[in-house]
Parts: C-alpha cells; sequence; structure tokens
C-alpha cells in the first residue's frame, strides 16, 4: 500500500486530496503526473479530524481532555445528589 497526495485538481479529485490504494495503482497515478508519495505519517495526520463542541473546534487532544473532565464533573454531580437524599 502507498500513500500519494494530489498536486493537480482535476474534475475527478480535489487538490491535496490524499489516498491511500495498492503499489500498482499509485505508480500509475503518480507516472500520469497528478499525484506525487508521500510518507504514511502525513496519510495519518489527515484522519484525525477537529470535533466540534459547544460551536467551537477542539483539537482531539483536547476533547479526550474534555471527556475526561466532563466524566469527572457528573461523577462528582451523583454524589451530590446522593448526599442529598440520605
Amino acid at each position: 500500500m502507498k500513500c500519494i497526495k494530489c498536486i493537480k485538481q482535476t474534475k475527478s479529485y480535489d487538490l491535496d486530496e490524499i489516498r491511500r490504494t495498492d503499489d500498482q495503482d499509485a505508480e500509475e497515478k503518480v507516472r500520469s503526473g497528478v499525484w506525487k508519495f508521500i510518507p504514511k505519517q502525513e496519510w495519518k495526520g489527515t484522519l484525525k479530524t477537529a470535533i466540534v463542541k459547544n460551536d467551537t473546534i477542539v483539537s482531539p487532544d483536547e476533547a479526550s481532555e474534555l471527556t475526561i473532565a466532563e466524566k469527572q464533573l457528573k461523577g462528582k454531580k451523583k454524589k451530590v445528589k446522593d448526599d442529598k437524599g440520605k
């Protein structure tokens, strides 16, 4: 498997579009001059998408921190309710 990136916009491909494809197909596309080979790490970077939370764009790293903080906050709220019920 090879990673390729579109370097010329065409009707069917957007500029900077990244794809992971088999070796033979990648070789043919690169020979056409529309695509170029890129490192796998660059392809992996496009898989992490930004998460939209409360109309704010949050990076995936910040989102995991937020979810942990939200879980802790929910746990504290439950304890307060339980204490009141006793």
